[in-house]
């Protein structure tokens, strides 16, 4: 078992000691084939690994099942549920489970297991939204129905992505000593340094090829010196880590609708604080004119070529190339000529010769918000910056802490990432019930219009008809009628992996670089 002494040569490796002499394939030459599994991917929850809490939301939760999984194709496939039919009005998901599924302490995995975690999450307010559950009953030994307070179309997202707990051994150290029926059993973490976990023998899917899993939480330079010298047999990196080939490893990009954009304080500023004191409102960016222009003069091409090195796509909106995208909706083009006419049109005007626009005593000027210490936010907002700058906008970029920008996320911009499998994120960005809810729609924005039209994308029973009120709401609330958002990109997940180990085919990955690469980790294998 890895512990400290692995630990350390992670750490030496990380200063390059073993990086210079070391091919990458050291630990392949030695070791044969390996029958342990060691990832440098991130991903360490800070809360543990509770699904009733969040756990398992972006990728696999690793030691639970779920009713339900997406293929590689995002098709939505059975895994613990065989079965599983939704009633003519929307109201009733009744799912039926297999009966050979056990937990890992070798109890079995009944429909009441299923029923206490969906209550459970309801209950616990995690990330994991199942508020509209009104009850979950246990039919018999294997089939459940999840009773709901009203339709939602996005609700098979929550079978999804939940995994079951068993209701004997869900107590108050269950996040960190998790008991559940999925591939993998929890085995030491190492809080800050470590999770090692094992395989389930006993898991009723296809068992993984690997008896242990190694999961490392370093920083990105040490990822990549630990892939190099052959520590980590796969590396989740920055694209600007990602600089080709290395010897022993194969460079893998993924394609994700993991975005990034700008979320632009929709109020003005008239000296309004939340109950909890923070500020709210910007007296630039509440005007649409300003959220169009930015909108409108960026370049979202050289964004990924000069941010991303190429390892990405220009983001056009929220949910590109996903079913409930509406293309129409899009700015493909920069125009920052037609952006200056905008401002001038507007009463946005350099007056003193400054460079900077102003109006009515106003200057557009605003900083930029993002998480210190993310190089790919840095690198955006920096550019973003210099291509406003000719429009007469200045944008000052601030690394600052998700506590600093949780206060200030209604008053000054802040680039943030999202992306998701699940159109309820659509929801929960642009709909005024969910302004200011954790770090939802974090801009306060607001249209009658556009709430509508989300609320009938979730209540609809079919999915067609959902699908046309969410393309209808992003015409409203998109870049080129509200701007509410400035998106920016769409990043492609960048690995460096074992020249020997097959990936498998991978899916089109969530927010997150990283730990949503284990979605398919069970079929993982060595080929040579």
């Amino acid at each position: 078992m890895p512990g400290s002494a692995w630990w350390r040569a992670v750490a030496v490796a990380a200063v390059g000691v073993a990086v210079a002499s070391c091919s990458g394939e050291g630990r392949r030459a030695s070791a044969g084939t390996p029958t342990e599994l060691r990832l440098a991917i991130g991903g360490e929850s800070e809360e543990g690994y509770d699904p009733t809490l969040g756990w398992g939301r972006y990728g696999s939760p690793l030691f639970q099942s779920t009713l339900l999984t997406r293929d590689a194709d995002l098709q939505v496939v059975n895994d613990l549920a065989t079965r599983h039919e939704v009633s003519p009005d929307g109201l009733v998901w009744t799912v039926d489970i297999r009966t050979d599924a056990k937990f890992t302490d070798g109890e079995p995995v009944t429909a009441r297991d299923v029923a206490y975690t969906f209550t459970a999450a309801a209950k616990s307010g995690g990330s994991t939204d199942v508020t509209v559950l009104r009850e979950a009953v246990a039919v018999d030994d294997d089939t459940v129905e999840l009773r709901l307070t009203k339709p939602q179309s996005t609700f098979v997202n929550r079978l999804v992505s939940l995994g079951i707990v068993p209701e004997h051994a869900h107590g108050p150290d269950y996040a960190r000593k998790p008991v559940g029926s999925g591939p993998f059993v929890f085995e030491q973490w190492d809080e800050g340094q470590q999770l090692i976990v094992r395989r389930n023998d006993a898991y009723y899917g296809a068992k993984p090829a690997f008896e242990r899993v190694v999961f490392v939480f370093t920083g990105e330079d040490a990822s990549l010196a630990a892939a190099r010298s052959g520590q980590v047999d796969v590396a989740a990196l920055p694209p600007s880590l990602a600089t080709g080939e290395l010897p022993g490893l194969r460079l893998t990009r993924v394609e994700s609708v993991d975005n990034r954009g700008i979320a632009f304080p929709f109020e003005p500023d008239e000296g309004r604080r939340t109950a909890e004191g923070r500020p709210i409102g910007n007296d630039v960016t509440s005007d649409r004119a300003v959220r169009r222009a930015v909108n409108v003069a960026l370049d979202r091409q050289a964004l990924v070529d000069g941010v991303l090195n190429g390892y990405g796509r220009p983001a056009t909106g929220p949910v590109d190339g996903l079913p409930w995208n509406e293309p129409a909706a899009a700015i493909t083009d920069k125009d920052p000529e037609g952006a200056k006419r905008a401002l001038e049109a507007a009463g946005w005007v350099d007056a003193d010769g400054d460079g900077v626009r102003e109006r009515g005593g106003t200057e557009a000027e605003f900083p930029l918000l993002y998480p210190a210490g993310d190089s790919v936010r840095q690198g955006l907002a920096l550019a973003v910056a210099d291509m406003l700058k000719p429009i007469g906008i200045a944008v000052t970029p601030k690394g600052e802490s998700w506590d600093v920008i949780r206060t200030r996320m209604h008053a000054d911009p802040v680039l943030f990432g999202w992306g998701s499998h699940d159109a309820t994120e659509m929801f929960n960005l642009y709909s005024s019930a969910q302004a200011g809810v954790e770090l939802w729609n974090p801009a306060l924005y607001r249209n009658a219009v556009v709430d509508g039209e989300l609320d009938a994308a979730m209540a609809a029973v079919d999915p067609g008809r959902a699908g046309e009120h969410w393309k209808a709401a992003q015409r409203q609330f998109g870049p080129g009628a509200d701007a509410a958002w400035a998106w920016l990109v769409n990043l492609d997940h960048v690995y460096y992996a074992d020249a020997c180990l097959d990936l498998g085919r991978l899916q089109v990955e969530p927010h997150g670089h990283g730990w949503p690469i284990t979605q398919g980790i069970a079929g993982w294998k060595w080929t040579c």
